[in-house]
Order: structure tokens, then sequence, then C-alpha cells
């Protein structure tokens, strides 16, 4: 008996596919006997183009309705089948057959009576030699696989036809067995339908073939993830043995959980969401048991039914990396860039290395270092991370910079000023390196960023947070210019931001520009770059609430650390890189030459004109469009540095200190030097001399401040770690926390105080909101000085003892007003009953409070913020763990998590 075919054509919003569709069918020289089309709810001209092909019947079907269920609604209002020998035609609005489809597809199915399910080949709708997809499977853990995807049709899959699966475009299906089967899983309303029908007919002692000389246009495209990924866990329950369903189902969040780390290490970040929705969405669907019971009615055979027919886990995860590193290798144009060792990278970084030791050489035999900015950090790496608060973002930093040398923390300061020159020239090289094809622009960018007058500047100075931002600038640059298509690259520079940002705080405006202008000049990649600034903006959530509750949200900006006085810079100074006037120094050696101070600007102009020079020509020479941003950046660093010298926000003992320009200079330069690269990369061959000229000019302007600390020209001073006398520290093993008030004399004869607490104020446990507030303790505190440091015969004991003060320390001075002061204040302390004189120290003459005082407890951060910082930082250092794809030959089969849909998933997905 001759066949009978009952086609149905289901669209929902496919109108720009119909009418090739509907041409087809009419086309078909083998017409369908009955067709049936079916529109689902469409907003577009899709009903008027079903209509036109003149159905037997038309059916309407609900919005919701997925093409399992627009299906099933059609076939129940055509009636039951009347044999074995018919047949449905399963299309989708951009299906289009070519003409003899069908028949080949009828002439299969006859002559193999086992057959229940046949499919053609689909082939891409706008390259009709190429197979779009051709075959489905499954691997041995359940993941689905498209056996063929996106492939030149040579006739290379036509010699097989069993299969596993067949997708559902273009499907012939034996109308008996689809409603002995109970049609499609209601519970995969739009991946993974066809599979598990196919996998039920197997399971049922059918057959399912692939009729390669069958094709069908497709314009099907892939599903996102969580689709996909909710199938999988939905069959992975539907097929397990009745015994394992309680244990899966218990797993499905946890492996979710675990699932989610896995795809940030792998950077596949946009898959998060549908992870924990499918996992979230299985656990509670209501279909489960439904499908269990319509599986379990069918099967009459045992899974090593179709045990051959199934495919590897591990061949699957290859061929998918392999596919992957093939479309990489042709979306990504190659470049050439200079070598680090070819090009002499590893020589600027050597010699870099030996000016390194012959500026700080003093410190190698150093175990602390102390005075201007710096002081040292905590004995006990475990303070260090105990001592961090919500004042203090820089703490962070200090904490992972001291447990490098978890023995010694305030070592790693010691070896970061030793290694400070060198690493400054490494990044600077492999930034610029980045933007080069010669050897030449890396070799100078990498001198010109290690000897830089603001970099050498906050060395001298004891700046570290201005010297770590110095550093991580260029490395900030580089992660950021390739955060545009790699999660390595975002999740480094989203880190790299915050440590930036967290070192020199008045750096995060005109970083938050830099970012923002990347991000609009490349939309495509705001799904990456998006999240730069995320950990810098949690971790200064809490000091921005502080200071704002405060009234002095400015105050964020303040630099962490000591603050410290430091001489002022004109704009002319600040303009030539020197942070804090005497011009990088020269003055001091035009003043030893015997030159007039108007000759200063004059040699320090000289020497940087090459520098400048290239920077300014970079806009005349070819590729100047390249140098419109280095060069916004240096105007961008040279406003953020004239604004620092007049923004005065710390307390540096009676006075108040600027935000040190430094660290806006290191902008200034960054600019510069990238239009310097700029222009050497245009030069070519004639890049020799202004190089040599460029070189030849940053060492003669650094000059002096590279010999300064050999000459002990600089506040930075090597110590033994110890902030407060022998004394006060052996007490403070036993008392915790007890203070010691610091009274320095001043030179207009007042006394400058401050509160130690334990063995001294460590580095790490320094509070911007105390260095930029002036609040009711520092009142009390001043009336206790006042009563202290003068004969008043008032009783300080409660006054201490409120403020835990057990010792008081009055530190030597030069002769002047400040020493009679000094004198002041210790008759005062000699003659009060209160106090015992311990002694001269080190330090300066101590003594001791008689009366009994409990310490006061630290600050420390909540857990509340500790588990939000640990949550945020922790997914961007998994970003940042850099992953790559092995290349494999390929197998017979192509993996793909994402397989053929089966119904409209570009608008339910």
């Amino acid at each position: 008996m001759q066949a009978r075919v009952t086609a149905v054509l289901v669209a929902r919003n496919g109108g720009q596919h119909l009418e090739r569709t509907v041409a087809a069918l009419r086309a078909q020289t083998r017409t369908p006997d009955t067709l049936v089309t079916v529109d689902v709810a469409s907003t577009d001209d899709s009903a008027a183009l079903l209509m036109s092909a003149a159905p037997t019947q038309f059916v309407s079907a609900t919005a919701r309705s997925s093409f399992g269920s627009a299906l099933s609604h059609a076939l129940g209002a055509i009636g039951n089948a009347d044999s074995e020998n018919e047949w449905l035609w399963l299309l989708a609005p951009d299906n289009a057959p070519e003409p003899d489809a069908l028949s080949r597809l009828l002439g299969a199915v006859e002559i193999a009576p086992s057959v229940a399910i046949a499919g053609p080949k689909l082939m891409r709708w706008d390259a009709p030699d190429t197979i779009a997809a051709f075959g489905e499977s499954m691997t041995t853990r359940g993941a689905s696989v498209q056996l063929v995807r996106n492939e030149l049709d040579q006739a290379q899959h036509d010699r097989g036809s069993d299969l596993l699966a067949v997708a559902s475009g273009g499907m012939l299906v034996r109308r008996t067995v689809f409603a002995a089967l109970g049609g499609f899983d209601p519970g995969l309303p739009t991946v993974d339908a066809a599979l598990d029908l196919c996998i039920r007919a197997r399971m049922a002692g059918h057959r399912v073939i692939a009729v390669p000389s069958a094709r069908v246009a497709s314009d099907t495209r892939p599903a996102g993830f969580g689709a996909v990924r909710a199938a999988q866990l939905h069959r992975r329950l539907v097929y397990a043995p009745a015994p394992a369903v309680p244990l899966l189902w218990l797993s499905l969040v946890p492996l979710a959980l675990v699932r989610v780390v896995w795809h940030l290490t792998a950077k596949r970040l946009g898959r998060v969401p549908g992870e924990l929705s499918a996992a979230l969405g299985t656990a509670f669907s209501p279909s489960i048991a439904g499908a269990r019971r319509n599986f379990a009615r069918t099967r009459t055979l045992g899974w090593g039914a179709i045990a051959p027919l199934r495919v590897q886990a591990g061949q699957a995860r290859e061929l998918a990396a392999n596919r992957a590193a093939v479309a990489n290798d042709e979306a990504e144009t190659v470049t050439a860039r200079p070598g680090f060792f070819a090009a002499g990278g590893a020589w600027i970084v050597i010699l870099l290395a030996a000016v390194g030791v012959v500026a700080f050489g003093a410190y190698l035999n150093a175990t602390a270092l102390a005075g201007g900015s710096l002081a040292p950090l905590s004995s006990n790496v475990g303070d260090l991370w105990s001592n961090p608060s919500t004042a203090d973002p820089f703490s962070w930093v200090l904490a992972l910079l001291g447990s490098i040398s978890f023995w010694s923390p305030s070592s790693s300061v010691v070896a970061l000023y030793l290694l400070a020159i060198p690493l400054a020239g490494l990044g600077a090289w492999c930034c610029a390196a980045r933007f080069s094809t010669r050897g030449w622009p890396p070799a100078v960018a990498a001198v010109l960023w290690a000897l830089a007058p603001p970099f050498l500047a906050s060395l001298h100075g004891g700046h570290l947070g201005a010297v770590i931002a110095h550093l991580a600038l260029p490395w900030l640059v580089f992660a950021v210019v390739n955060a545009a298509r790699s999660w390595s690259a975002a999740g480094a520079a989203a880190l790299l931001f915050a440590v930036t940002v967290a070192s020199a705080p008045v750096l995060g405006p005109v970083l938050l520009a830099g970012w923002l202008a990347w991000a609009l000049a490349n939309p495509r990649s705001l799904f990456r770059t998006w999240l730069i600034p995320v950990p810098a903006a949690v971790l200064f959530a809490p000091l921005v609430v502080a200071q704002v509750a405060r009234g002095s949200a400015i105050a964020v900006l303040a630099d962490p650390g000591v603050p410290s006085l430091f001489g002022a810079a004109s704009g002319w100074q600040l303009a030539l890189g020197s942070p804090a006037g005497g011009s990088n120094g020269w003055i001091a050696v035009t003043a030893a030459l015997g030159l007039p101070s108007a000759a200063t600007l004059v040699i320090v102009a000289a020497v940087l004109a090459p520098v400048a020079a290239l920077a300014v020509l970079a806009l005349f020479l070819p590729g100047s469009r390249r140098a419109i941003p280095p060069l916004a950046v240096a105007l961008l660093g040279f406003i953020t540095a004239v604004v620092s010298a007049h923004l005065e926000l710390s307390h540096a003992a009676a006075a108040t200190t600027p935000v040190w320009p430094g660290s806006g200079l290191s902008v200034y330069w960054l600019g510069l030097v990238g239009a310097v690269v700029v222009a050497l990369e245009a030069l070519a061959s004639a890049v020799v001399l202004p190089a040599l000229l460029s070189i030849v000019g940053s060492v003669a302007l650094a000059a002096p401040l590279i010999v300064a600390p050999l000459l002990g020209a600089t506040p930075v001073v090597e110590t033994n770690g110890r902030i407060l006398p022998a004394f006060v520290t052996a007490q403070s093993r036993t008392v915790d926390n007890l203070g010691t008030l610091l009274l320095t004399a001043q030179s207009d004869g007042s006394l400058a105080a401050s509160v130690h607490r334990g063995a001294g104020t460590t580095l790490d446990e320094r509070s911007t909101l105390v260095a930029t507030d002036v609040s009711a303790l520092d009142a009390d505190l001043a009336d206790l000085v006042g009563n202290l440091a003068a004969r008043s015969g008032l009783d300080s004991s409660p006054a201490l003892e409120q403020a835990g003060i057990s010792f008081v320390l009055l530190p030597e001075v030069a002769p002047g007003a400040a020493a009679a002061a000094r004198l002041r204040a210790a008759d005062a302390l000699d003659s009060n009953e209160l106090f015992v004189a311990i002694g001269e120290t080190d330090f300066g003459f101590l003594w001791r409070y008689t009366g009994t005082v409990t310490g006061i407890g630290p600050e420390s951060a909540p857990p509340v913020q500790l588990l939000g910082l640990g949550v945020v930082f922790g997914l961007a250092a998994l970003l940042a763990i850099p992953t790559g794809t092995r290349r494999r030959p390929v197998a017979a089969a192509e993996a793909d998590e994402n397989p053929a849909a089966t119904f409209d998933e570009d608008e339910n997905g």
C-alpha cells in the first residue's frame, strides 16, 4: 500500500522564511497527501503566508505553544492515523526542502520496514553547498552532540545511514510510532526534543536513519547555553534508574555551583546564569515525573542497544576544543611582535636592574624601611590580614605584598625597592611591545618608564602606593586593551584596576574616564570590559560610605600611608615631571655648580626635549590617530597632578598635606611614553637617532634622583623594623594594643601628638579616615597633651585610661624653638607623679604611666565585607587565570554543546 504523508508546517513569526518554504513545498515531485499549517500567535504576516500554501487544514495555537505542543494540537484536529503506513513530515518555517526531498525520504523508509524516523541532510539557508546539521547523538554522560555542523558538503558523510537521532527539521516519522511514544516531551520545549524522541524510538525497538540524498535548507540557530543545559539535566533525570533519581536531584544545585567555578576558570562567564537557572528550573520542573512514566511505558530495550551509536565524552570535548581553536585562528590576524630576548628586552631589564642596585644598594642588608610616607609592616603575616579595615583599601594591597615574604613581611618592601626599576622597565617593555613591530620602541619605553622622575621621586619620599601604581599602570593598559577579546585579560584588568586605585585613590577619576572611553570605543566587547571597575568599586564602597556620612566625600582621594610634608612644585616643574619641587634634583646640581637658579629649568627642559619632540611629532607622522589616546591620557594625568597639588586632605602633625602629585604625573608620563612609542614606530628605519637621544635625555634627567639615595638625601632609611622603643615593644606582648603617646616638638613651639598602639602603628594599620579627620577624640587628645606638657595640676588619670595610654615618648629635635618646647614638656612630665621616667632610648626619652591601663581592641573588617571582597576578587582571580585549548586531529563525529533547536529558540531562548 502506498505511503500516506501528512506534512505539518508550524510557524511563529516566520514571515522572512515562509515564502521560500511554501514555494519549496509546492515544487515537491512527491507532494504530501495532506498539508496542515499551524500559526502560533504570529504578529507578522506568517498567518497569511501559511494560508497561501492552500493547506488542507489551518490551525491556530496559543502564544505559549512549543513546536511539540503545537504539533500535538494540529494532529488532534485531524484525527487518528488510519494505517501503519501513514507518515508525518515535520517542518518549521525555515525548512525549505529541495524538490525531491520527500520522495527520497519515502524511498528510504519504504525499503526498510523497521525504520520509524528518517531525517534529511540540513543545508545552510544562505549556502546550499554547506551542511548546517546532519545527525545527532549523545555522549556517555548525556551531553547532546551534533555529528556534523557547518561543513562543506563533499559527500563525505553519505555512506552511513543508521544514527542515534536526527533533527526535527524535515523529519519523517511514522505517525503510529509518534503517537505511541507520546510525541515530543513537553519538558523539552526548545532543545533536544528531537534527540529525546529518537532515543525513545530506538529504546522501543525502532530504527532511526539519515537520508543524505534528501536535502532541506535550514536557518535554525543554536540555542542558548541555559536551554541546552536545562535539556541535558531534564533528560538525565528522565533516563536515570529510579534509585539514582533522588541523588541526582539533590546534586543539581551543588553541581551547578561547582560548574560555575569551572565556567569562570574557563572564561565562559556568559554561561553562569544559564547554569544556575537550568539547575533550579530542573529541580522544580513538574514535567519530570510524567516524562519518566512515558519513557518506562514505551521502553523495551536496554541502554546497551544504543551504546554503539553514542559518542565518548573525551572525544566530544576534544572535538569541541579543536573547533574553537580553528574558529580563533580564523578570527585573529596575527601580527609579528618583537621578542623579549630577540629584540633586546632582556638586556634592557638587566641594565635597569644594575641601575636599581646602584640607586638603592644601601638597602641590600635592610630588614625594613621607614621615613617619609613609609613605615614598616606588621611583623606577623596574620596581622597583615587581620588589620585591613573599611578605611583602608590599600591595606589589602599591603597584605598581599607582605605575604610574599611571609616570614618577614617588611622584607617585601625592601625587595620592591631593590627591584622597582627593573620591574618598571619590564612592564613598560611588554606593554609597548603589544603596540609595536620593532625592537626600538619597547626599549625606549622601558628606559623612559623605569627612570621616570615621578616614579623615582615616589621611591625617595616613601610613597609606596604611588610606586605600586606606577608599576601596575603598564600592565593595566596591556590587560585593558586585550580585554576586548579575552576573559583572562578582563579578569586581570579588573584586579590591576583595583590595585592601582587602592594604591593611588586620586587616580580613580582618570582611570574611570579611560575605561569609559575604551568601552565606548569598543561596544562589542562591553560584555567583558564592564566588570573591570567592579572589584575596585566593591573595595572602596565602605570607605566611600564612611566619608560621605562624614560629609567629606572628596577625602576618598587621600593618599594611603603615613601623611608627610613635601616641597611644593610649580606648574612648570610638574610639566617637567617633578612632583615635589627641586626640578628632579637639578636645583641642587645647578647650585653646586654655581649656576643661577633660572638655568635649572633650561637644563631640565633641554634633556627632556627629545621626549617632548617625539610626543608632539607623533601627531604628524603616519598613523597619527594612534597618538591621540596617549596624549589625551597625558593631559588627564597632568590635570590630576595639578589638582592633587592643591587638594589638601591629610593631616601631618599640625599641618595639612596635599595629595602626592607623583601619582598623577605617572599617568602623565604614561601618556608621553605612549606617544613616543607611536612616533618611533612610524619612523621605521630612521628610528635609531631619536631613540638614542630619548634614552640619553631620560638618563640625564634622572641622574640626580638615581644618586640621591647614595648621598643620603632621601628621607627613607634602613631600620630594624621597630617603631617604638624596645621596652614598649616588650610590654606590648603582654598587654593587647596598649597606647604610646608620641609628642613631637614643632618649630613654632607647639607639640604634635599621635597615639601608637601595641608595638607601633605599622603601615598596614594606618587609616585614611584618621588621617583626613580631626575628630572629637583628637580634641580630647589635645586637652590631654596640654595638661601633660605643662604643670597644670589637673589629674590626667581618667583621660589616660580612657585613651589606653601607658607610655609617653618625646623624640629628640633640632636646636631652636622646637628644642625649647621639648624641654618644657620634659620638665612637666618629670614633675608629674603619674609618670616614671624609663630613660633615653633610640627613639627619644620615654615615660611610663604608673596607673592601670587596659588595651583598646583593634578595628577589623566586618564579616560581610570580607565575604563580599572574597567573592568578587575570587571571581576576578578565576577569570584572570589563563586557559587555552589543545589542538587535536578531528575525529569522525563533531561534538557540540549547542545542538540544533527544535523550534523558534531565537525568540524563546
